[in-house]
């Protein structure tokens, strides 16, 4: 189930207004109790209320993550783009690998990474297949991809990887982090 938030997010720079009319422009479900045990996009509130002061969000979770969903909601945001004609950034949120030696993490890792790069995602959805990795959130970094190449963008540009061992020092079970700009 894809599912929308219409409640504003309170962080500690402030509060995040949510865009109602464009969450109504996507003609997806709202649904707040989804959002109330999901942290993807809370972690990523302050990040958007330093960056960008007076922006309103339009939090969405994604249940099925499949790359026909992905299709699907992407549609629904370019939808809602041309209908309120929004100056949009759309945030994709997602741990890459979980649990897994540091060697590993960073193996699969940057190998579904590269198909960003080229924004070639039934190359990225048969590599995450391929290596068996555990990325939480791959359907939406497609919906993202799917959605920035239609309004131009061509590429992926890998701003930085790390892992959990990065800082904890223990590099047996790790948890990868990437941050991926679609330009």
């Amino acid at each position: 189930m894809t599912c929308a938030s219409a409640v504003p997010w309170e962080t500690p720079l402030g509060i995040v207004d949510v865009d109602t009319e464009f969450i109504d422009a996507m003609d997806i479900e709202i649904d707040e109790a989804s959002h109330r045990s999901e942290h993807s996009i809370e972690v990523q509130m302050p990040f958007i209320k330093y960056r960008f002061p007076r922006a309103r969000a339009a939090p969405v979770l994604m249940g099925e993550q499949t790359y026909e969903a992905a299709i699907g909601l992407a549609e629904h945001l370019l939808q809602a783009i041309e209908h309120t004609k929004r100056d949009v950034r759309i945030v994709a949120s997602s741990d890459f690998s979980h649990y897994v030696p540091d060697e590993v993490a960073r193996k699969q890792d940057l190998y579904a990474i590269e198909a960003l790069k080229t924004l070639d995602l039934p190359e990225f959805y048969r590599r995450l297949q391929e290596t068996r990795a555990t990325v939480c959130g791959y359907g939406p970094i497609a919906t993202m991809c799917i959605a920035c190449r239609s309004l131009g963008a061509t590429r992926g540009e890998l701003l930085r990887y790390t892992t959990s061992g990065d800082v904890t020092e223990d590099y047996n079970q790790v948890v990868g982090y990437a941050a991926i700009a679609v330009v």
